[in-house]
C-alpha cells in the first residue's frame, strides 16, 4: 500500500501552484516511503533499474525526471502491485515530467540555471545576499532590461526580460513564498540603465519591501566588511521534508547547487549575520525613498 495516499486533486493544484519540480520532490518522497517499508536499500533498488544507488537518491529527492520503466520495475520490486495504485503514482510520474513555464525560453537558458528556475518555482522561501545588482525578482522591467542587455545581443533582449518577469509572478502567488533579500547599498548607486531607471527601481523595491511576503534590508557602508566577502548567494528552502535547503551561486558560465549541512549552516550564519549587520526593514526603505528623491 502507498503511504499517506497522494489524493489526485490535492496533487492537482501542486502542478498548478508550484509546477513540475514541486510534484517530482512530491513524488519522489512517496517513493523513498515505499522503499524504507518494504525493507530495501538503495543499492538494491538501484540494481532493480539498471542503476546506483545515486540515482536512486536524485530521484526520491526529485532532482532528475522519471522514466516510467524504471517506476514499474520500482514498484513491482516494492511490493505495489494493485493496478489502481500503480496507475495512480504513474500519472503523478506523467504530469511531473511535463515541461515547466520556462521551457518555452530553453533556446535561452543553460540547462544549470533551467534547474535553478524549477527549484525557485517550487521553494517555500527565499534568502538571498545581492553586492552588484538587484535581485531579479525584485527588479523593474526596464532595469532588467539595462541588465540583460549588458552581455546579451539586443535580439534577445526583449524575451529575457520577459522571462525575468514571468519569474516574479511566484511573488504574487497564492501561497508562493517569502523572500528575504539583503542588498549592498552599492547597488543603490550604480546607475544601471541611468539615473531615471534607477530611480524608478529604487522605488520600486521601497514598495516591494511593504509587502507582506517580501523583506528587503540594505547593508549600508557604515557596516564596513561583511561575512560574504563580496560574494551574492541565494538560500532555497522547500515545504518537503525530504528536500534539504540548497544555496545557489551563479557564476558566469555556470552555477553551484550546495547541499551538504556543512556548508548549508556556514552560509545560514553567513546569511544571519549579514541580516544583523544590515539596516532593519523601516530603516532600508527610507534609504531607498531617500536614494531615489536625490535622483529627481
Amino acid at each position: 500500500m502507498i503511504a499517506e495516499p497522494v489524493r489526485i486533486g490535492r496533487v492537482e493544484s501542486l502542478v498548478a501552484e508550484r509546477g513540475p519540480t514541486a510534484l517530482r520532490i512530491a513524488v519522489g518522497g512517496q517513493l523513498r516511503k515505499l522503499r524504507e517499508q518494504a525493507n530495501i536499500t538503495r543499492e538494491k533498488a538501484g540494481e532493480a533499474i539498471r542503476g546506483s544507488h545515486a540515482k536512486i537518491s536524485r530521484l526520491e529527492l526529485g532532482r532528475t525526471g522519471f522514466k516510467e520503466r524504471d517506476i514499474r520495475d520500482l514498484l513491482t520490486l516494492y511490493g505495489v502491485t494493485k493496478v489502481e495504485e500503480r496507475e495512480t503514482l504513474l500519472d503523478l510520474v506523467r504530469k511531473a515530467n511535463q515541461p515547466g513555464w520556462w521551457h518555452r525560453y530553453s533556446d535561452l537558458l543553460p540547462p544549470w540555471f533551467e534547474t535553478y528556475l524549477g527549484l525557485e518555482h517550487a521553494t517555500k522561501s527565499i534568502r538571498t545576499f545581492e553586492g552588484q545588482l538587484v535581485p531579479g525578482l525584485l527588479q523593474t522591467e526596464e532595469y532588467a532590461r539595462a541588465v540583460v542587455t549588458l552581455g546579451h545581443e539586443n535580439k534577445e533582449a526583449a524575451r529575457r526580460v520577459e522571462l525575468r518577469q514571468k519569474r516574479q509572478e511566484i511573488l504574487e502567488r497564492n501561497g508562493g513564498p517569502t523572500l528575504w533579500a539583503v542588498i549592498d547599498e552599492s547597488v543603490l548607486h550604480r546607475p544601471i540603465g541611468g539615473p531615471g531607471v534607477l530611480r524608478d527601481q529604487l522605488l520600486y523595491l521601497a514598495r516591494a519591501a511593504a509587502l507582506q511576503n517580501v523583506t528587503i534590508q540594505i547593508l549600508p557602508y557604515s557596516a564596513g566588511g561583511n561575512a560574504a566577502a563580496g560574494s551574492s548567494f541565494t538560500m532555497l528552502r522547500f515545504a518537503e521534508p525530504e528536500l534539504p535547503d540548497i544555496v545557489y551561486l551563479e557564476q558566469l558560465t555556470s552555477a553551484l547547487y550546495l547541499d551538504r549541512e556543512q556548508d548549508l549552516e556556514m552560509y545560514r550564519q553567513v546569511m544571519d549575520r549579514l541580516s544583523v549587520q544590515a539596516e532593519t526593514p523601516d530603516r532600508s526603505r527610507r534609504m531607498l525613498e531617500e536614494e531615489a528623491e536625490k535622483l529627481r
